[in-house]
Parts: structure tokens; sequence; C-alpha cells
């Protein structure tokens, strides 16, 4: 006889969590490793938090800093080297000029935009001492790691609570998602749309698919955009322009080993634009494009779904 799995929700991070176990009577203990993860990962790496090892770091103090960013900063850096920059954690300086200096829900919309500077990359300056556990960053630069530490905590949440209680795991950052542990018998269902924060009550377009193992993760404009000047800005910043990318997809969702790999190809793809299939295709990637009129493009063996499910207009 087959066990539903159980499932748990709350707000971390500036979105929404949801966890599931496999076994229903574990719920709660997989919970409690979860929050604690997730916990561990807002006091490493979080840009809005004074006492944070991240604002320190950007703030010019030596260290040492906790494992947890230690770790964070590299996997955001094997991520600008996996994609040539595309993916790029020294855009810190870039969103504060864009507007987005601020956790997302008290940024005040009516202040004016004034960009600066042109971003000048500077990752491949950035560089990570796990022995003693300092991160060295140029003087100038600031660091976000938006695009793979969320991911990273849903990583690591899934595997720790998997070991912890023998249980299926699956953890959901914001539709960053991980899984651990056996899966159910049918697998995890997953529904992909524009906004990982819509009640399941409301119906949207989008695909559900099952998975078992890895990750999967969405990028997108929808949950993370505000205003500045009259312009439209949004949180996926091109390090080539220091900007924000321009709107050629509304989200890319990704399939891959693990959620940091999944988030990285699914935001590189984001900033590529039109280039976007193709490069996803040279490297294998199970991937469903969105673009803004709701037409889909897949690559690789994501499945097909049904034509009913792509009506609607995005949220």
């Amino acid at each position: 006889m087959n066990v539903e799995a159980a499932y748990d929700s709350f707000a971390a991070l500036g979105t929404v969590v949801v966890v599931g176990a496999a076994d229903p009577d574990r719920l709660a203990a997989v919970v409690r490793g979860v929050r604690d993860e997730i916990d561990r990962c807002d006091r490493a790496c979080s840009r809005f938090r004074a006492d944070s090892d991240l604002t320190r770091v950007n703030e010019g103090h030596p260290g040492p800093v906790s494992e947890w960013l230690c770790e964070a900063v590299s996997v955001a850096l094997d991520a600008a080297r996996a994609t040539a920059g595309l993916v790029d954690p020294t855009i810190g300086q870039c969103l504060m000029d864009l507007g987005y200096d601020q956790s997302f829900d008290r940024l005040d919309p009516d202040r004016p935009l004034v960009v600066t500077a042109t971003h000048v990359p500077a990752w491949s300056r950035v560089s990570v001492d796990r022995a003693t556990r300092r991160v060295f960053v140029p003087a100038g630069v600031r660091l976000d790691l938006g695009a793979t530490a969320k991911a990273l905590c849903a990583d690591r949440a899934a595997a720790r609570a998997a070991a912890e209680t023998g249980a299926g795991v699956l953890v959901s950052l914001g539709g960053d998602i991980a899984l651990a542990g056996p899966p159910p018998a049918d697998g995890w269902p997953v529904r992909v749309t524009d906004r990982a924060d819509t009640p399941p009550e409301v119906e949207t377009p989008g695909q559900t698919v099952a998975i078992r193992t890895g990750g999967l993760a969405t990028s997108g404009t929808s949950a993370r955009q505000w205003a500045r000047g009259g312009t439209l800005m949004h949180h996926l910043v091109d390090p080539r322009t220091g900007r924000s990318a321009d709107p050629v997809w509304r989200t890319v969702t990704v399939a891959a080993p693990s959620c940091v790999a999944a988030n990285t190809a699914s935001t590189a793809a984001m900033i590529l634009g039109a280039a976007a299939p193709g490069w996803l295709a040279a490297r294998h990637h199970d991937a469903r494009l969105v673009r803004p009129d709701g037409s889909v493009e897949t690559t690789g063996a994501w499945p097909l779904e049904q034509p009913s499910l792509l009506q609607g207009t995005p949220k």
C-alpha cells in the first residue's frame, strides 16, 4: 500500500518554502532540519542583514566567516566559471544601483533611478580560503549570492533532512527544488508555473511534472519586479550590461542533478535570451522556456504538455 507524501509550508528567505516527506510520520523532523539549514543560510548569505557574514565581507571585514558562506561563495564562483560569467556573484553594486538595496517587500517604488557605473565583472578576482574561512573580495566590489545561495540551501537542507530522518525529502525554496532520499512511488509531483507563491487553489498557466532525483529550478521575472524612474526592473541582471536582462523569456525551468546546477542553467538562460535554447541543448539540459506571450519551447527530454495547460495570461 502506497502512503501519500505529507507537506508543510512557511515563509522564509523572502519567499515561500515547501517541505515534503515521503513518510508522513517523519515530516515534523524533516521540517526542523530544513528550518535550521535555512537559518544558517540567512545568517551567512543575506544581503539585507547587518549581522550576516556576507554583509561583513562586503563591508571589508577580514573574517573569519562561517563555513556556510565559504561554501556559498565557492559555489557561486563555480557557477560563474561554468557559464563564462553569465551568472556573476559580483553584481551586488549593480543591484543596489538599480534599486534592489533592501528586502523586496520593503522596496520604495517611487525612488528615482540612479545608475552610477557600468558593471565590471570581478568574479575571477574573488577567492576563498576554506582552511582559514576567509573570503577575499577586491575593493569596491559587492557580492550578491542570490543566483546560487538559495539553490545551495535547498540542496543542503534536503540532504541533511534525509540523512537525519531516513525519509525521502523534497525542499522547495521559491521554486528552487532539491530532492534527497527515496521518493514516493510515483515521484514528486511539481507544478511548473510563473510564481512559486501562487496558492494551489488558484488556476494558473503551467505544467505538472513528476521528478524523482536531483533538482529543478525556475528562473523568471514575475515575482521580483520593481519600478525606478518609470522603468520596470527585475532582479536578473545581465553582467554584460549591468542592467536587468532583456525580457525574451518569462520563465526558464531546468532539471539537473542538483538544484544548484539547475538554477545556474536557468539563470544563465534567462540572461542569454534568444540564444538560450541552443545553449541549453548543447549542455544536454532538459528545460522548459516560456515566452512573454505564453508560448513554450523545450530542450532535451522535457515532457510534452497539453495545449490547454498553456492558456491564460501571466500573473
